[in-house]
């Protein structure tokens, strides 16, 4: 297949996806009311999370169209766009410009403390929804640049992640706890997570820090061009004084064989993804977004390889450092979950 016909694909692919990722509630909804669900890359899991939700509410509308099912009485479209990820969402979510977004368990919480990057810019307003999957941070480092742990990225060209990413948040913590700042790189570069594979595969970067869920097909695309995740040694060490001095982070281990080529088990530390929204959102579409997700809990859990270990009882607790919104309360004490 040559080249113009895989980019043609691929655009008419990208195109589908954000059709897809728009859904009206009613085909006669004039008075359909508009919200977003911020994601992240257009390859990310976050990106899938969003159009899953969308999808099931697709689904229940549908449903409650055919009288199968009680809802509400009003017409919602609903939008996943690819974004620059967490931090954007969640700042979007605090202009109002979003109803909802996926971010980080840790950019969750220091957005409703004011801590970390968030000093100065506390957003009590922002409310969780439901946590999704674990996301594993991974140091990814291509062959050749003969990288077999975090000290050895000493020199190396590393990228980032874009400003604003829950991705470059985390590999900013890791580099304090490691010690060591930009200058420890020969450089850097800000990426987005789209865009950074490629520049791996090229050779244009040596190595690089993403917070994903597994299996992702694009770390594969790493794997198939020779890269490897990095083991990040936990034992008594900074990355285990990291987990021990916050809540948002647990160790976690990427089992040998999730990607061509990894032979060993790669023991990590991660964070969950979560979806938040704020206080200004009403409280009948939170409890709308909850519903369709929680009724349509297996469909849903068969959206993206990562959401198939998800269980309800964890996804209302785990992760989660801001309140949880009133809509979301009344659909899980209905439920019997709360």
């Amino acid at each position: 297949m040559g080249e113009n016909m895989k980019k043609m694909i691929t655009t008419f692919s990208a195109v589908l996806a954000l059709v897809v990722s728009t859904f009206t509630f009613s085909t006669v909804a004039k008075s359909a009311e508009f919200f977003t669900i911020g994601t992240g890359g257009p390859t990310g899991v976050y990106f899938q999370t969003g159009n899953a939700i969308c999808k099931m509410l697709h689904k229940s509308a549908i449903a409650k169209e055919h009288g199968r099912k009680k809802g509400i009485d009003k017409a919602y479209r609903c939008t996943a766009p690819s974004t620059g990820g967490s931090n954007y969402n969640i700042g979007q979510i605090k202009e109002g410009e979003f109803q909802f977004g996926v971010a980080q368990s840790d950019w969750q919480f220091h957005a409703v403390n004011g801590s970390s990057k968030w000093e100065g810019k506390q957003f009590k307003g922002l409310r969780a929804v439901f946590s999704v999957h674990n996301e594993p941070f991974q140091i990814w480092a291509r062959k050749k640049a003969k990288v077999k742990d975090f000290k050895g990225l000493k020199g190396k060209v590393v990228n980032i992640g874009n400003p604003g990413s829950g991705q470059r948040g985390t590999m900013e913590e890791l580099m304090k706890a490691m010690g060591v700042d930009n200058g420890y790189f020969k450089s850097v570069t800000e990426l987005t997570s789209s865009e950074q594979v490629k520049a791996l595969c090229d050779g244009k970067i040596d190595a690089f820090g993403y917070s994903v869920g597994f299996p992702n097909g694009a770390m594969e695309q790493a794997a198939t061009c020779g890269a490897k995740a990095l083991p990040i040694n936990l034992t008594g060490g900074p990355v285990q004084g990291l987990i021990d001095g916050a809540d948002y982070y647990a160790s976690a281990t990427i089992p040998a064989g999730t990607y061509t080529g990894q032979k060993k088990d790669v023991t990590t530390f991660g964070v969950k993804a979560t979806v938040v929204t704020s206080n200004a959102v009403e409280a009948d579409l939170v409890y709308l977004v909850v519903k369709a997700v929680f009724e349509n809990f297996d469909d849903f859990r068969k959206q993206h390889p990562a959401f198939a270990p998800l269980k309800k009882e964890d996804m209302i607790a785990d992760g989660l450092s801001a309140p949880l919104h009133e809509g979301a309360i009344r659909y899980y004490k209905e439920a019997g979950l709360m």
